[in-house]
């Protein structure tokens, strides 16, 4: 008994030891950072002149949550977006990874590393791609929509992908399906996870494509499709790098793209306002927070796992 006791410890010891440089990494490179920067929403202090640093206390969070509209202003402009972004690349990345895993498909392995390959391009590369491609004048987009409906969509008068304020958050999206190849790679995971004898009993029964697709493949890839929601939610709230690199932060066109992130960033590294910007990070993981539990609370009622736990 006493030599039993005696292994558990070293086991326990050593298994301390093994997980210890990550426990140091985490607590100086996340848990540490995330204190400072609360504390910091209790300061006023700028980044050009670190020296003069002073107690705010509520000052900042009384700022953010009652007296600068912008704030709400943006966060009601994230909410818009992620309901025309979140949809159209959840069905994209759904379709492709339906097409990659059809037995009726030719070349897969082909398709599949076409459709992953965007993704590993560094994604401000690939933005500066996009203004080129969605460019008013010279885009082949806009080029070949003249050349094959004969329209005016080229010059001031044309299609203004990046300037029209009532296409701008499609634009966007369309840039944002470049890079979906995690998330189809993700469902094409689940979808291969669904044994085939439920299509063959299906098939059986007489069931057709849509009826199988309804019944059978949506019910059985729901925690797949929850996972992607999540971690779509949780990068929407950073959504930063896109319009930064397009406009600088600009918010143009009408302060459309003026999101959470590029506020904070504006405040804490443009105007260096840290306390302020540290206040408008806290309410951007709150946002991301309260979506996520959400998600997290209606799941029970939509999520079904195989071995029936919820």
């Amino acid at each position: 008994m006493q030599k039993a006791h005696s292994l558990e410890k070293w086991e326990h010891k050593w298994g301390f030891r093994f997980i210890s440089p990550w426990l140091i990494g985490f607590f100086i490179f996340y848990l540490l950072p995330i204190i400072v920067s609360f504390i910091f929403t209790f300061l006023d202090f700028s980044l050009s002149d670190v020296s003069k640093i002073s107690f705010a206390g509520l000052k900042n969070w009384k700022r953010a949550l009652f007296e600068d509209k912008e704030v709400l202003a943006s966060v009601g402009r994230i909410l818009l977006f992620s309901v025309i972004n979140m949809p159209i690349s959840m069905l994209f990345a759904l379709s492709v990874a339906l097409m990659l895993n059809s037995r009726y498909l030719l070349g897969k392995r082909f398709f599949r590393t076409f459709f992953y390959l965007p993704s590993i391009i560094p994604l401000v590369a690939s933005v500066i791609i996009w203004q080129g491609v969605l460019n008013e004048n010279t885009g082949w987009i806009n080029l070949l929509i003249e050349k094959i409906f004969n329209v005016d969509a080229t010059g001031s008068d044309g299609i203004r992908w990046l300037a029209n304020p009532h296409l701008i958050y499609v634009t966007y999206t369309i840039i944002g399906l470049w890079g979906l190849g995690n998330t189809i790679i993700v469902f094409l995971a689940g979808l291969q996870g669904i044994p085939v004898e439920l299509y063959e009993a299906a098939e059986i029964d007489g069931a057709g494509g849509w009826h199988s697709l309804f019944r059978i493949t949506l019910p059985m890839i729901t925690p797949v499709v929850f996972y992607n929601l999540v971690i779509g939610v949780i990068g929407l709230m950073q959504y930063f790098l896109v319009p930064y690199v397009i406009n600088l932060g600009s918010g143009f066109p009408d302060g459309l793209t003026n999101f959470p992130m590029v506020y904070f960033f504006r405040q804490a590294f443009t105007y260096f306002n840290m306390g302020y910007g540290a206040v408008i990070a806290w309410l951007i993981f709150f946002l991301g927070l309260f979506f996520t539990a959400l998600l997290f609370k209606t799941a029970r009622h939509w999520v079904y796992y195989a071995g029936g736990d919820k």
